[in-house]
């Protein structure tokens, strides 16, 4: 399905290279995009990123070209202090203020819920897309149009919306009531429907992921399936499609009727923009050519908007206060994101001692309530790095943003192995240092261990987690077959700082496990009865 066009790209970049030149400014589009900036309103230490320094870049393209359109393929939200504080009053001003002329939803849109999401979009200047979520009867409806259609120095340019299947994505919360099409399906019909209307070149916005981790379509497989697109701007999954890199991220895919599909993405944070531009003068060949633009602080300071810098500043001073706030020190780096990462571990032995903690007073309370088997996190919880050193209070709050609380439950054993067999082939879970989950070179689970057994299909284990994982989220639908036994009031994030705080006024710093809990046992045997 998917395939690496190496000759043909080679082909068309030539072709692009060679009109970039001549190529009059009145007969070029250029789209610039972005994709999951996720709240990164400040410039990284690094001099990377920033919201005022994407402007600064947008608008110096901006002036010199005279056809430019400016899209966001969503996630322009949580992973900052700037929306765990102020849920949305940062960014979307922001937004404004670049005049995007096009935005569709990412999942995290939806984090405060359909009412939050609405009441933040209906202030949305440009063309707000969605073709395959219908919001009606919800807070929501009458906020999307599925396309819009823009006319560009005598050509009609069509874009349309589409969005990820929120089931096990999205807590059923935050988006009950929305109904979910099927993104390939709608991507042809709509695509067919915008050349019906004469559009000379039809462009999809999504937010399904470049690569996919599940069996749901990416933007590789919508282009090899489609009929009538040309260019997918993507996001979801952070890759960054770089142009110079072909072979690893290949960025042109032959459609179902063997034309060619340019797919773009531009990672995460705002560190790039994304450039595409083509000849408006000939669309028989459709020369377009594809760059990216790095966001960094190297502007003059007059080159920055006073106007968002005024806007910023008291948001700005009360992120401040709080990131200047050091409450622990780390000793080694930790990385967040899959496979065995000290990150994860830490997470999900936090996870295990705070329910052997709870597990405890209940027991004292009188409940029959077996030991704590283990604690679980989830890696897409753990939004930054812990780079070696002070820890923050900022820090922490914008590593775990999410409105998250400890569950205790009990599961059967059967279902944490079917758990642990939907996670092994991503990399892993965030799962404290009682488990040892054994896979193949390939990453597929043989076998589930706790404290060095193998798992009882039978047998009820009492597990710590977080209420996401615990209603079947991230795939892990087998974990929705729990009992609950109790749950957190207080979101997992404060109670994290509480456990920094208690290490740090014990003279204990914080120290990750470096021991993975997924490793590769090729030949080991699998005996785990009951494996699904």
């Amino acid at each position: 399905m998917k395939r690496n066009f190496k000759s043909l790209a080679v082909a068309l970049t030539s072709i692009a290279l060679s009109i970039a030149g001549p190529q009059a400014a009145g007969q070029r589009l250029v789209i610039l995009h972005t994709n999951d900036t996720h709240s990164n309103i400040d410039t990284s230490a690094a001099g990377v990123g920033g919201i005022v320094q994407r402007k600064a870049v947008i608008d110096s393209v901006r002036g010199a070209e005279p056809n430019m359109l400016l899209i966001d393929a969503g996630d322009a939200v949580q992973g900052s202090l700037y929306f765990k504080f102020f849920k949305g009053d940062v960014e979307y001003p922001l937004m404004n203020m670049m005049g995007y002329d096009v935005r569709i939803l990412g999942n995290h849109e939806f984090d405060n819920g359909l009412a939050q999401l609405a009441n933040y979009w209906k202030d949305v200047q440009g063309s707000r897309l969605s073709a395959n979520y219908d919001f009606t009867g919800t807070p929501a409806e009458g906020l999307f149009s599925p396309y819009v259609i823009k006319e560009i120095a005598g050509r009609k340019v069509g874009i349309m919306g589409l969005n990820i299947d929120p089931a096990s994505l999205i807590a059923e919360e935050c988006y009950g009531g929305m109904k979910y099409a099927d993104v390939v399906e709608t991507a042809n019909r709509v695509a067919a429907q915008l050349r019906k209307e004469g559009c000379d070149l039809v462009v999809a916005v999504t937010h399904i992921g470049y690569t996919s981790d599940n069996d749901k379509p990416d933007d590789r497989q919508l282009a090899a399936l489609s009929k009538d697109i040309d260019v997918i701007i993507g996001g979801h999954s952070h890759t960054f499609v770089n142009p110079a890199t072909p072979d690893a991220t290949p960025y042109w895919f032959e459609n179902a009727d063997g034309k060619p599909v340019l797919v773009v993405q531009t990672g995460k944070n705002g560190s790039y923009i994304g450039e595409i531009s083509l000849d408006l003068s000939d669309f028989v060949q459709k020369k377009i050519d594809y760059k990216w633009i790095p966001v960094t602080d190297r502007f003059a300071p007059e080159a920055y908007s006073k106007v968002m810098l005024d806007f910023l500043a008291p948001y700005r001073a009360g992120v401040d206060s709080v990131n200047s706030n050091v409450i622990g020190r780390n000793v080694a780096a930790m990385e967040n994101g899959r496979g065995a990462g000290t990150f994860a571990n830490w997470a999900g032995d936090f996870a295990a001692r705070y329910g052997r903690q709870v597990v405890d007073s209940l027991r004292s309370a009188g409940h029959d309530l077996a030991p704590l088997a283990f604690g679980m996190m989830n890696v897409g919880g753990i939004r930054m790095p812990m780079p070696e050193g002070d820890v923050t209070e900022g820090q922490i709050l914008a590593t775990f943003p999410f409105s998250n609380r400890l569950r205790l439950i009990s599961l059967k054993g059967a279902d944490v192995i079917a758990t642990m067999a939907i996670v092994a082939p991503k990399g892993g879970e965030a799962v404290s240092a009682e488990v040892t989950v054994a896979t193949d070179s390939a990453g597929n689970m043989r076998q589930v261990l706790i404290d060095g057994r193998p798992v009882d299909p039978e047998k009820d284990y009492v597990i710590c987690t977080i209420d996401y994982i615990a209603n079947g989220n991230d795939d892990m639908l087998p974990m929705k077959h729990h009992t609950e036994i109790w749950r957190d009031n207080v979101e997992v994030s404060l109670r994290i700082l509480d456990y920094i705080k208690a290490l740090t006024a014990a003279g204990v710093p914080v120290m990750g496990d470096v021991n993975p809990r997924f490793v590769v046992a090729d030949s080991q045997p699998a005996d785990n009865s009951g494996c699904r």
